[in-house]
């Protein structure tokens, strides 16, 4: 992909340098928080959002990533879901719930924390902790095809807005088998039912493309081990967490890599970080070719 065709929103000729986008579900902020602080200080991503919080605002432990140079945008509620976003540049317009958008009319599914969105350096981020669905009995199954069902709509209204999008998130969806360490079995069932996949392939539309099928056509590559099975030991997961991005960035996506390792730490999250590298903001094709190093 030619990084030259990448279109900034607001500065169109700026010298690209790297844009790392990061989603990483913790499981709890508060528990995980040294792993996070550590990832930070070696990784250095420009962007990171969380889901699965578990915090209310008032007790997000917001010194820890202040100190690291990070911004934070949250949106939290105690014990339960919950998301935020940490930068290291500015955070503008910060949109919370799905209401942001939509007005009354999703004020119902905005009260649990699962939606935050800012525009960092004229994209326009959106984080999401997608509900599980718990069963395919379950009201909560009904709810998260209500909530997907909703999220198409918000999309359709972000949209209109022009801004460029990267979409991440937690979604409790695998997509197609290749995200699932055994599609026989799993297929059909909670997180990979015909219901689930198509409220999603709605609201992509044909607009957002996962980043990660940009450049791995593979299975195999998972981002969530259930604690439950002893998931991580056998090497069973599945692809749950995803980066989707609009055309304007998808011609500027350099590479889409799973963090598998914190998954092995002590006491880990269940799920691994997810980072999508984009060359952003583009160049000028007129520059001196001499300079044209992302570093």
């Amino acid at each position: 992909m030619d990084s030259q065709e990448c279109l900034h929103a607001n500065e169109p000729w700026i010298r690209p340098g790297p844009m790392r986008i990061a989603s990483w579900n913790v499981n709890s902020v508060r528990t995980r928080l040294e792993q996070v602080t550590a990832w930070l200080q070696r990784e250095r991503p420009e962007v990171l959002c969380l889901q699965e919080t578990k915090v209310a605002d008032a007790l997000f432990p917001r010194q820890a990533f202040e100190e690291l140079g990070y911004q934070l945008a949250i949106s939290g509620q105690k014990a339960y879901n919950g998301v935020a976003i940490a930068s290291l540049l500015p955070l503008d317009d910060v949109q919370i719930g799905f209401d942001a958008l939509l007005g009354p009319e999703a004020t119902a599914l905005s009260d649990q924390k699962r939606v935050i969105s800012a525009l960092i350096d004229g994209i326009r981020v959106l984080n999401l902790y997608v509900p599980n669905g718990s069963s395919l009995s379950s009201d909560k199954y009904s709810y998260k095809l209500e909530w997907l069902a909703c999220l198409q709509r918000y999309l359709e209204r972000q949209d209109q807005q022009g801004d460029p999008l990267c979409m991440v998130g937690d979604f409790n969806i695998g997509p197609e088998s290749r995200d699932l360490h055994d599609p026989e079995r799993l297929s059909g069932g909670i997180m990979a039912s015909d219901a689930e996949r198509s409220a999603l392939r709605q609201a992509l539309g044909e607009r957002l493309v996962d980043a990660f099928r940009l450049f791995e056509s593979g299975s195999g590559h998972w981002s969530w081990w259930d604690y439950r099975t002893g998931a991580w030991d056998t090497g069973r997961g599945w692809r749950i967490d995803h980066i989707y991005l609009d055309p304007s960035l998808q011609q500027c996506a350099t590479g889409c890599v799973i963090h598998k390792d914190q998954r092995g730490n002590a006491q880990p999250s269940d799920h691994a970080p997810v980072v999508v590298h984009l060359a952003w903001p583009a160049a000028d094709d007129g520059e001196d070719e001499g300079h044209n190093s992302w570093d």
